[in-house]
């Protein structure tokens, strides 16, 4: 069933009174002309009361129409282009009438009041039956119809209904299914709402949980930077012990050095002495000290691979391998006992390693 709906040209008449009702609004006080209306030389047109108004705050000191001494006129610009308005004697009384506009606003207000919804009613008409009006409803086929087409044409065999009734029927289903699609959005807003809260939930665990990644393994680097520097430091005691034995060696054979030296030196001259007696006088003391020089027992050398410091390599494989093993589980408080019992244990094993670095001794 086809039925020509008649609400176009209204709503299209609508639309332009829309549209001619803005046309006819004053730029001074926003509401729609009140006549007499006033057309300025810049074609723009105001309400004289206004278009007065403006022009007394632009002229404070011209004096009014019913003054005893009339100024010789003003200026002012016009609040819509900004285009100066320049006045005789008369003022904004001077000014032209614009009577088409006062027509138009005429008019405006007579189709105005006229009502709208009567006249949508009767264009709701029967395309079969020119002369009938939409005014039952077909069950059947789900149509809005005509009497006629009930009794005569295509919707004689149809169950049909008064449109009223349907009306009220689909606005009630359609209502009640708009409560119920918003009750839905509700919940669906509830629940993005919900995990909208998960993930800001997400984000502060996870950036507390990297927070106390960092202090754990920045406590363990801490534990081996401090351990790291026990073991320089028995490195560097072992290596000043061994020095110092070392140097004392050196300055003992260097004083055995320098006195031989001096002997021998001094023997030499003796037997470059050319007087047998005079030589006689001292050989016998050279030769008991040459005897005792070459007797002379000094301590014995550092022992073969004394220099060695071998003894002082650590072995970090096993260390290292089980660092890689790190990984996260279930549960951070006890995670965090494991990493401290770990960390503990590893501070106590660490004095039999020193030991064992410090306990070679040198040899004396």
């Amino acid at each position: 069933m086809n039925f020509t709906v008649g609400f176009k040209p209204l709503l299209g008449d609508a639309h332009s009174m829309d549209s001619l009702e803005k046309q006819l609004i004053c730029p001074i006080c926003l509401e729609m002309f009140s006549k007499p209306v006033v057309i300025l030389p810049c074609q723009h047109n105001l309400c004289r009361k206004c278009a007065n108004d403006v022009f007394q705050a632009s002229n404070p000191l011209w004096q009014s129409r019913g003054s005893t001494t009339v100024s010789s006129g003003g200026r002012f610009r016009c609040p819509s282009c900004r285009h100066e308005v320049v006045l005789d004697r008369h003022g904004v009384y001077g000014l032209q009438r614009n009577l088409l506009v006062e027509n138009i606003i005429d008019i405006y207000k007579q189709e105005s009041s006229r009502p709208l919804n009567s006249k949508a009613e009767q264009h709701l008409m029967c395309e079969e039956h020119e002369d009938e009006k939409i005014n039952i409803y077909c069950l059947s086929c789900e149509v809005p119809t005509c009497s006629l087409c009930k009794v005569f044409g295509a919707h004689k065999d149809c169950e049909v209904a008064p449109l009223p009734t349907i009306y009220k029927r689909q606005k009630s289903e359609l209502s009640d299914g708009i409560s119920m699609l918003v009750a839905g959005n509700d919940r669906v807003q509830a629940v993005i709402t919900q995990m909208e809260e998960v993930c800001q939930t997400i984000e502060d665990n996870s950036r507390r949980q990297k927070q106390l990644l960092n202090q754990r393994f920045e406590a363990l680097c801490a534990v081996l930077e401090e351990r790291k520097g026990e073991l320089l430091q028995a490195l560097a005691r072992k290596q000043e012990e061994k020095l110092q034995r070392v140097r004392a060696l050196i300055r003992q054979y260097g004083d055995h050095l320098e006195a031989s030296s001096k002997l021998v030196e001094s023997a030499i001259q003796s037997m470059e002495e050319p007087q047998m007696a005079l030589y006689l006088q001292q050989a016998k003391e050279l030769i008991n000290k040459v005897g005792t020089m070459s007797k002379v027992e000094l301590a014995g050398r550092p022992e073969p691979g004394y220099e060695s410091m071998e003894q002082f390599t650590v072995s970090v494989e096993h260390v290292a391998e089980m660092l890689r093993t790190i990984d996260f589980q279930p549960g951070a408080s006890g995670e965090e006992e494991d990493e401290e019992v770990a960390l503990d244990g590893e501070e106590g094993s660490a004095g039999p390693e020193e030991e064992r670095l410090e306990g070679p001794e040198g040899l004396h």
